[in-house]
Parts: C-alpha cells; structure tokens; sequence
C-alpha cells in the first residue's frame, strides 16, 4: 500500500506545495473584546463553525454564532478536544498574545504549527508598560499564573522591573511579602485589572504596606527598591553560604561557582546532581538560566528536606528530589544535559550516568579525599577531561589578627561528551 499524503492523514487539506493548509485559528482576544480585532481576524471569528475558550473568552465574543466549547477539564485534554474539531471552521479564543505565557505554544507542542494560524493581539505585559510608561525591553517578563509563586523570587534584584501574570486575588499579597522579607520592602507595587476594558483597575502600594483587595485576574508590576541591608541574591553562581541551610555537608561558595561553569546552565536544560545533600549546585544551576530544570538524587530524607526547604526559599520551587542512591537511582529519569556528582563517584556511578548524558552534554564531579582524587584521575586516565585541584583560602581571626584560613583542597574532574 503506498504511502498516505500527510494531509490525508491528518484531515487537513494540502496547499499547492503539498504542506497542510491550516486549518486552526488561535486568536488572541482582549477586554476590548470583538471591537479590538483587526476586520480580518474578526472575519475569521465570525466564520467560526466552532469556537473553544474559557469562559471569559466567551462572553467577550458572544454577539457570533457558534458552537461554543469550554476549555477541557483537565487542561491536558485540550488538544484531543482540538484535533477532534479537524475538517470544520475552527477558532480558539486566548487572551493577549498567543505564543506569550498562553496556550497557543501548547497548542503548538500538540499540533502541527503548519496547520495553526496564530492571530496575536497585545499582550498584558505590552499594556502594562505603556500604562507605566516602562520600556518592555528593560523589563523581566513572568508569569505564575498556574505555577508556583515562589519562582519569582529569583528575580528580585536592586533596580529591577518586574511584569507578572498572576493568579488569584492573594497572589500580590504573597509576593509582597517575599519582598519585604528579603529587604526590598520599599519596592513599588501595581496591580492592573481589565486592562482595556471599560471596568479597567490599577491599584497602587509598595510591598511593606501592601493591603489591597483585587481582581482575580490581574497583572502585578514590581519596581524592586532595596533596602542596605538588603539580600542580595544575583542569578550568577557563587550565593553565600549562609543562605542554605545545611548539616555541613554542601558545596562551598567559591568551589560551587567554579563547579556551575564547568557545567553551564543553559536555557530548560536539565541537571541531574547526584548525592544533592542541601541542594546548593542545582538550586543555583536553576537560577542560572531560565526555564532551567535539575533532579536531585540523594538517599538521606532529613537532607532532602534541607533541599525542598531552600528551593523555595531561593526562588527554585520546581527543584525535583529523588530518593535514592545511584546508579540505581538513576534509572528511568530524563536524559540530562549536565550531571554534578559532589561524592561516592564510583565506576559504575559514571558508567550509568555518562550513557544517560545527552550528546554535548557536560559533567563534573568533586573529591575531597585521597581515595576520591585517586578515583578521579582513573577516570580520566580512561576517559578524558580536564582535572584541577582548587585550593581556596578566606580571611580570619589569627589570635588579635587576620589571617588565611585554607578550605579543604577539592579535585575536580570535568569533561564534554561528544
């Protein structure tokens, strides 16, 4: 039997080149409703045989005849909703911009893009800056609408504007708090509701004195303002010590840092740190880059918790913990991107976690011990990579004077899989 043509078997008509015609509109639509789309995306509305929204959504272009359908409970089931609306005049209604913080890039994950046209409209995040009159540009662009909210925390920096999409009415009231807890209660705080609407709202206040009820669904600007005895919490690797809690057991400040750019985060990369103890390696790799994700892998429950404990409190609520030793521990995770091994490096350790390492793929793993660095150098004698002995030294009290105090030497061996 030959082959079927691709847009028979995904019920799509083909364009004159072969590709798919598309067939799926994915509109964005503001509190302006109908009345702010452009004549031909309103053509497109107006045409719909079928129109999938939320509520709101709804209400905004009721004037049309369609059949209406809500979103799918759970979400997930959204796009088999969708696919099963192949062959009719489809339109799924979103607010702002499709393709930002919204569901037309889960849409697009699900379905073909070729089949999909996407109809943007401004965002809240393009409103809320011309209503401040703050440049998108110089701005960081969130959303914990539907997300932990403590992910935000890794943001707050002295000088920096913050766009959040929120969810629910206590969200402000919570991040409020996470400001004035770290010293940034002076930080500028509005809420815009509705915007474009006729019932549009803004309420204003700093984070310290923060008591405002509003809107469910709302838009929250932040003009971080820091106090001098502030925290000061840079995304860059190498936070103080004294910001984990910890049994003792972690990775230095200094070594940590050294460690991180051996192992790069990059953007949704994925980090197994293996023996994670108080999670300091990839609490920082997620904090390093956006959308970054670590796995920590570590038998002992009371560090676990040490580990839960400081990723919410560092901004990392998304910090995956494993119980477990390696390499048994190992098995059917998500192929990662970097893996850190702080301790008990074994043959079979990196024989299970070298296999599992994506192609360019980095890997670090730290010695303390005479048996640990012999370990090291075996592996690289087979394997390759680059080791390097670090040897840090920080400022004490030497009886009524100052003086160097030597950290623990750490060996370090790192290599690239390619």
């Amino acid at each position: 039997m030959a082959d079927a043509p691709l847009g028979a078997l995904h019920g799509a008509a083909l364009d004159d080149l072969g590709r798919p015609d598309p067939w799926l509109h994915i509109v964005g639509i503001g509190e302006d409703g109908l009345a702010g789309l452009s004549p031909a995306t309103r053509a497109v509305v107006e045409s719909a045989e079928v129109i999938l929204g939320g509520d709101r959504h709804h209400v905004l272009s009721d004037a049309i005849t369609a059949e209406r359908i809500a979103w799918p409970s759970p979400f997930s089931a959204m796009i088999d909703t969708i696919r099963s609306l192949r062959g009719r005049r489809a339109v799924v209604l979103v607010t702002g911009d499709p393709l930002w913080f919204s569901a037309g890039a889960r849409i697009a994950r699900g379905i073909p893009p070729e089949e999909i046209t996407f109809h943007p409209q401004l965002s809240a995040f393009q409103l809320a800056s011309a209503r401040l009159g703050w440049s998108l540009a110089d701005c960081e662009t969130l959303t914990v609408h539907g997300r932990p909210v403590e992910q935000m925390i890794a943001f707050i920096q002295p000088e920096a504007r913050l766009l959040i999409l929120t969810t629910g009415a206590e969200t402000p009231g919570k991040i409020a708090r996470f400001l004035a807890e770290r010293g940034f209660g002076a930080s500028k705080m509005t809420v815009l509701a509705a915007m474009g609407g006729e019932s549009e709202q803004r309420f204003e206040g700093t984070a310290e004195g923060w008591d405002h009820e509003v809107p469910e669904f709302n838009t929250l600007a932040v003009e971080c303002i820091a106090a001098p005895d502030a925290a000061l919490l840079p995304r860059v690797p190498g936070l103080d010590d004294a910001l984990f809690r910890s049994d003792g057991t972690m990775t230095k400040r200094e070594i940590r840092a050294i460690t991180l750019a051996k192992l790069m985060p990059m953007r949704g990369a994925l980090l197994w740190d293996i023996g994670c103890g108080s999670g300091s390696v990839a609490i920082e790799w997620m904090r390093a880059a956006r959308y970054a994700r670590a796995i920590g892998i570590e038998p002992r429950a009371d560090r676990r918790a040490l580990a839960a404990e400081n990723a919410l409190a560092l901004g990392t609520p998304r910090l995956e913990l494993v119980a477990g030793e390696a390499p048994a521990a190992l098995d059917g995770l998500p192929p990662p991107d970097a893996i850190f091994i702080g301790g008990g490096l074994t043959e079979e350790v990196f024989a299970a976690a070298f296999a599992a390492l994506r192609p360019l793929g980095r890997l670090a793993a730290n010695a303390v011990t005479i048996e640990g660095e012999a370990r090291l150098a075996a592996l690289r004698s087979t394997h390759g990579g680059e080791l390097t002995r670090i040897d840090i030294s920080r400022a004490g009290p030497v009886g009524g004077l100052t003086g160097f105090k030597p950290l623990r030497p750490v060996t370090q061996w790192s290599l690239v899989k390619r």
